[in-house]
């Protein structure tokens, strides 16, 4: 039995020996990829083939697909790579990923739009430009949570009601997000990296308002041909219910919002070293101090917000649960594929990477718009951009001045290409949920890319002749 276990147990050995008991990223062959494939193929098939049964068991679908990477990985390369790959992914990226998710929907969950919102063209549209202007300074997720319910109330009474929600994802759940590092994870990484705070406001606001501006001037005319085609209709008048002044009850819930916005600003500023390590994963200071006045804000948020103004608000705990799900076994699974895309040209996917550069070692600035977006459509947009970041020489101050235009692409690539997939960006899952909780019969996963495709992928290709050629 020891003869037997000494193959198995060598490469443990290897990596231990080395300090850091990782997957080698750079000799992972692409069949390590088949559980993030079969999770995302579960996600986008059986909703529509075995509606009931995904609807009681998908828990458990995303643990056995997050089982079928630990098991092979704790056979090839033995028990402690297995369970160092596990606490690292759920002690640095689940768990801090889920209470901001956490904190946010509870906070925004009860912020209440008081009053007659009716959801007309212009009404749609003008809260469709607020999420995008909100998106840069309070987070794609912060301004998602904050408006969706508000702008699923407005056109409760609508027949057609998909539409805002998919443009909604397009320009709140991410292009709104592209002007600042409190926008979006990828800049904030870029952010700690040396990149200016403002050094994305000045060179893609251009970008970003032609983007924002094209899709904003399209769903005006699809709501309004849709809103005719419905015969234009008005909410029911309830003779019984007291008339309601616009306001917004639970306003209180608006410095909490403060508050998150803050502490995620903070732990990328301050350094406190590292508090805790469990089996080499270490916890630094600030994140854990970020985490703990998260969940802090969410139970003052809890305390402070009357439980009828969450009922109206349509709130419940559903979205956030289907999203912990589900993201457990899309964190797991997908470890190898970030693995094969850090090792670079001496990975799998080098045919990929190569490709953003030309043979003299120029920058083709369009492979890198279309490779970081391409890939955060999948994967974690954080980690993507950082591989591409680094591709590029990883200097902030020569990508800024020499190569801006490279640095361009890749932060359009890895923020506005978010939103081709429903697990593109951390906000889009759970408008989907939220809009399905509240009765929207959203699209599947592939309905959804039919959208993006058809809408997103020619205004991308749009701005590549313009700015990337």
């Amino acid at each position: 039995m020891l003869a037997g276990a000494l193959p198995l147990l060598a490469p443990e050995a290897a990596l231990a020996a080395a300090g850091h008991p990782t997957i080698p990223g750079a000799q992972l062959s692409a069949i390590w990829v088949i559980p993030f494939a079969c999770m995302l193929l579960s996600i986008a098939i059986m909703p529509l083939a075995l509606p009931h049964f995904w609807e009681h068991h998908f828990g458990k679908i995303a643990v056995f697909w997050g089982l079928a990477f630990l098991v092979p990985c704790f056979i090839v390369y033995g028990m402690g790579t297995a369970l160092y790959e596990f606490l690292h992914i759920i002690l640095l990226d689940y768990i801090p990923f889920i209470v901001l998710l956490f904190a946010l929907f509870t906070v925004a969950g009860g912020v209440r739009l008081k009053g007659t919102l009716v959801g007309t063209p212009v009404v749609n549209t003008g809260l469709l430009a607020i999420g995008t202007v909100l998106a840069s300074w309070m987070g794609t997720t912060g301004a998602a949570m904050l408006l969706i319910r508000p702008l699923l109330r407005a056109n409760a009474h609508r027949r057609y009601r998909v539409h805002s929600v998919v443009f909604f994802i397009f320009l709140v759940a991410n292009i709104g997000g592209s002007l600042t590092p409190l926008g979006d994870p990828p800049l904030f990484l870029g952010f700690l990296k040396g990149v200016s705070f403002f050094w994305t406001t000045t060179h893609l606001f251009f970008k970003t308002l032609c983007l924002a501006a094209a899709l904003l001037v399209l769903f005006f005319i699809i709501d309004s041909l849709l809103f005719s085609r419905e015969g234009r209709p008005t909410p029911p008048h309830d003779p019984d219910a007291a008339e309601e002044k616009l306001g917004l009850e639970g306003s209180v819930n608006l410095l909490f919002l403060l508050g998150i916005v803050g502490a995620v600003l903070a732990s990328g500023m301050v350094n406190l070293g590292t508090w805790i390590e469990v089996y080499g994963v270490p916890v630094e200071g600030q994140n854990l101090l970020r985490d703990i006045a998260l969940l802090c804000l969410a139970g003052l948020s809890w305390k402070f917000t009357s439980r009828r103004c969450r009922d109206l608000n349509g709130f419940s705990w559903a979205p956030i649960e289907e999203v912990a799900k589900l993201f457990f076994g899309i964190f797991l699974s997908m470890i190898p594929a970030i693995a094969i895309l850090r090792a670079g040209t001496e990975g799998a996917l080098s045919s990929l990477i190569k490709m953003v550069s030309t043979p003299d070692g120029q920058p083709v600035n369009a492979m890198y718009f279309w490779l970081t977006g391409a890939l955060s459509s999948f994967l974690d947009n954080a980690p993507t951009y950082l591989v591409f970041f680094n591709t590029a020489g990883g200097d902030a101050q020569h990508l800024m001045t020499d190569m801006a235009t490279t640095l361009i692409a890749i932060s359009a690539g890895a923020v506005f290409m978010g939103a081709n997939t429903y697990i593109g960006n951390a906000p889009n899952f759970m408008v989907r949920s939220i809009a399905e909780n509240q009765g929207v019969r959203m699209p599947s996963f592939f309905g959804y890319m039919m959208w993006s495709c058809g809408i997103l992928v020619p205004l991308f290709g749009l701005l590549t002749w313009l700015f990337f050629i």
